[in-house]
């Protein structure tokens, strides 16, 4: 009997022993725990099979050979953004030589760094809500770093614009609206969203963040041939192997340096400013057309800080039929519904939109609209000598005839065509050996008439050799069109303007 009970105590002391090794508290009350998977096991690909989730999102068992190499995670939120971005780490890392020289450079330029996270702050939570939404690794937070330095207003000689630097063709690919009146390449949310789908398609088609990062850079359609040359010649068609431009070379390097500096700034002398882990804007809905600027005072928010939420908008006025929404500071969107509903003044829109009836000079449509000719150009931005084309639109101010909202069809269909001026200049030239009238008009491409009424002569005239006569030829500047641009069939994406291996990117700002 005393042996039964032995054997019973130590069963039962076997038992709790590992109990204890599932669910313990910590000096402090904080339940841990060592079932729990590991951050990066979240972010993992779906198809692992070492991945801690079923396919449909529960917990998968572990085992026994499994539970003892699990390590401790605290159930504590993570400090800062900071930490919460270094747990979502899921890329395999890159260690080449040309990761050091990136290290480098930025450790270098700690200035330069700050500056980039002072832009960053703003939209970094958002993002980071978004990949861990989408379950994506979390480095790809940093990659506005790279793009275009966190500046949602940058601008690449090629015409990528945005903080994730979208061209025009791509943009509209992913849906990114761009018209007279916002271009959402610039939008904060809507060019989040259109620069992740991007990258889960390109990872779903190569299969390897690396290389979906490449083709980023420099097109799917760039690397997959890469991969198809790489395949012929029987060799490595890794991201670091592959025969590929120096900007794309570098790309990944860039992001991979950035990543290191952030998982440990201390070793790279780098103090990153904190970034609490909390949402820092809200999305608030806008009813009626509203100016920038009375939005900015409603909200009692900085016109610059207002802008760099809003970045989109191009133009003094927002339209709800095309911009519904708008982004404030989490603590001031409160305050700019209080104060709308609060809003004495005469009108909340001093623009409007105006359709242009019939081709016009810029002088002729600001007599219609009741401005000035200078304050027309400016606003629509119409440079000199160019008409406004039939249909274009325009941002004119609110008058008695147009006092009411901007339908939805203009605010996201609206664009501005020119057309050069038609513009005489004149030349003289040396008539040959019997050049006639008709002769010179045949060579010069003007009419028998204008040559021989510029000269003063019949039509039926012939030149003495060396005679000067005059002629008025066309002066034509090329056709521009804003708002209206015309696809290419290409996804390729250029970034901010390529960058030396030892220099930043250079931005032009609008």
């Amino acid at each position: 009997m005393r042996a039964f009970c032995y054997l019973w105590v130590l069963l039962t002391a076997l038992i709790l022993a590992g109990c204890a090794n599932l669910v313990v508290t910590d000096p402090i009350g904080v339940l841990v725990t060592s079932k729990l998977p590991s951050q990066s096991n979240f972010n993992s690909d779906p198809s692992d099979a070492s991945n801690s989730l079923y396919p449909g999102g529960g917990l998968k068992p572990l085992s026994a050979s499994r539970l003892g190499s699990q390590s401790v995670h605290s159930l504590l939120p993570p400090a800062d953004l900071w930490e919460r971005i270094r747990r979502g780490f899921a890329m395999p890392d890159l260690d080449t030589e040309l990761v050091r020289e990136r290290e480098l450079w930025y450790s270098s330029r700690p200035d330069y760094v700050n500056r980039m996270t002072e832009r960053g702050h703003k939209y970094l939570f958002y993002i980071v809500e978004e990949l861990e939404r989408r379950n994506m690794p979390s480095e790809l937070a940093l990659l506005p770093f790279i793009e275009s330095a966190f500046n949602p207003q940058a601008v690449s000689s090629a015409k990528a614009a945005g903080m994730w630097q979208f061209m025009p063709a791509t943009g509209k690919t992913f849906e990114l609206k761009q018209n007279m009146f916002r271009d959402e390449r610039r939008d904060v949310l809507a060019s989040t969203r259109a620069a992740l789908d991007y990258l889960q398609k390109l990872y779903g088609m190569f299969g390897d963040w690396h290389l979906a990062l490449a083709a980023y850079n420099w097109g799917e359609g760039s690397v997959q041939r890469a991969i198809n040359k790489a395949n012929k010649a029987g060799t490595s068609t890794a991201y670091s192997d592959l025969s590929m431009p120096m900007e794309t070379r570098f790309y990944v390097p860039k992001l991979q340096a950035v990543k290191n500096i952030v998982a440990d700034p201390q070793s790279f002398r780098i103090t990153l400013p904190v970034i609490e882990d909390h949402p820092y804007f809200q999305a608030v809905d806008i009813r009626r057309d509203i100016d920038v600027t009375i939005a900015a005072q409603l909200a009692e928010v900085p016109l610059e800080d207002f802008k760099a939420l809003n970045p989109s908008a191009s133009k003094p006025v927002l339209l709800a039929a095309g911009t519904p929404q708008i982004l404030l500071p989490w603590d001031n969107a409160e305050r700019f519904q209080s104060n709308l509903e609060a809003f004495t003044g005469s009108r909340l829109a001093s623009w409007t939109a105006w359709i242009a009836p019939t081709t016009l000079t810029p002088v002729d449509a600001a007599k219609r609209v009741g401005m000035t000719e200078l304050e027309l150009r400016n606003v629509n931005q119409i440079p000199q000598r160019m008409l406004i084309k039939a249909g274009s639109t325009l941002v004119v101010r609110r008058s008695v005839g147009f006092d009411s909202d901007v339908t939805g069809r203009v605010a996201d269909n609206g664009y501005l065509s020119l057309a050069p001026e038609v513009v005489l200049k004149k030349i003289l030239v040396k008539a040959g050996k019997k050049d006639s009238v008709a002769a010179l008009a045949q060579r010069y491409k003007v009419s028998p008439q204008n040559v021989a009424e510029w000269n003063k002569i019949s039509i039926m005239s012939t030149f003495k050799s060396g005679q000067q006569v005059a002629l008025y030829l066309l002066v034509k500047a090329p056709v521009a069109s804003i708002g209206k641009t015309t696809p290419k069939p290409t996804l390729a994406r250029v970034p901010a303007k390529p960058q030396p291996h030892n220099k930043p990117a250079k931005l032009t700002r609008k």
